[in-house]
């Protein structure tokens, strides 16, 4: 993706914010490009391939964003013709480039969950009916794409159409949900901010844990007590089964995204949580 001065996010930035210069940012991934103005503020153009989740991503940006309050990005501008965002760019690290073990770690976690509960308490719905038969479809439909590629033995394709039967006959609370909430979206330091929300919709509630449940936490269980301190609210015994029935969905989109991607420790992590499911 061309990062010249004929790059059209470039052109759209000073279109819209006035000139801008390029900030060299070898790390950040193609799609991405963090620009700086002549007054020094900070952007990130993000450009998508899919018109599907640019648009889920900027109606996250104006409808839901403003819960999270100063604790995520802000939309200056959208460009539908090239799929792209301007965000203003937030300071600090990323999440995942925290040293594992130490107090800041726990820290961040603790700072996730708070912010997490504020998206939650203003868009939570109580017992809604239909979740659980939505995500019912759609782990069945992810379960035909993982058949399709031979990645299932007989008897894990029977445990996780059991499990889609369990939560098609499941009610669950909702709320608007990030999807994909874990520290490579987080930034720390002098605060706590959260981004990339191109998966965020209404779900159930648990399953905006399953992320950190099932690829943090079990490992590491003081970080789940600082998250849920942090949310001010813990999981009762029925959330929890619930958040290990949602391991069969993390399992298999991480088989079939990891087989598509040649992503091997990927694939290897829905295998290891796939072997967890009885």
């Amino acid at each position: 993706m061309s990062t010249t001065n004929e790059d059209p996010r470039i052109a759209f930035a000073r279109h819209t914010v006035g000139p801008v210069s390029v900030v060299d940012a070898p790390n950040l991934p193609s799609h991405l490009l963090q620009l700086v103005d002549t007054q020094g503020n900070t952007y990130v153009a993000k450009q998508h391939g899919s018109q599907a989740r640019y648009v889920q991503e900027a109606q996250a940006y104006m409808t839901w964003r403003r819960y999270l309050k100063d604790h995520a990005p802000e939309l200056v501008a959208r460009q539908d013709s090239i799929h792209t965002l301007l965000i203003t760019a937030v300071p600090g690290h990323n999440g995942d480039a925290l040293p594992p073990g130490l107090d800041e770690e726990a820290r961040a976690h603790h700072d996730a969950g708070a912010v997490l509960q504020l998206l939650h308490h203003a868009t939570r719905r109580r017992t809604t009916a239909g979740t659980g038969a939505a995500l019912a479809d759609r782990l069945r439909s992810w379960v035909a794409r993982a058949d399709h590629a031979g990645l299932l033995s007989h008897a894990e394709r029977k445990i996780l159409s059991r499990t889609a039967d369990e939560l098609a006959g499941s009610r669950m609370d909702s709320a608007v949900c990030h999807l994909d909430y874990q520290p490579r979206n987080w930034h720390v330091g002098n605060g706590f901010w959260t981004y990339d929300f191109e998966h965020m919709r209404r779900d159930a509630r648990i399953r905006d844990f399953a992320r950190l449940h099932f690829r943090r936490w079990q490992a590491a269980p003081r970080l789940r007590d600082a998250f849920f301190t942090g949310y001010g609210s813990r999981l009762t015994d029925a959330e929890q089964r619930l958040m290990e029935r949602f391991g069969a969905i993390e399992a298999v989109t991480a088989l079939v995204r990891g087989h598509e991607q040649h992503d091997v420790a990927l694939s290897t992590h829905g295998r290891t949580v796939l072997s967890q499911l009885s």
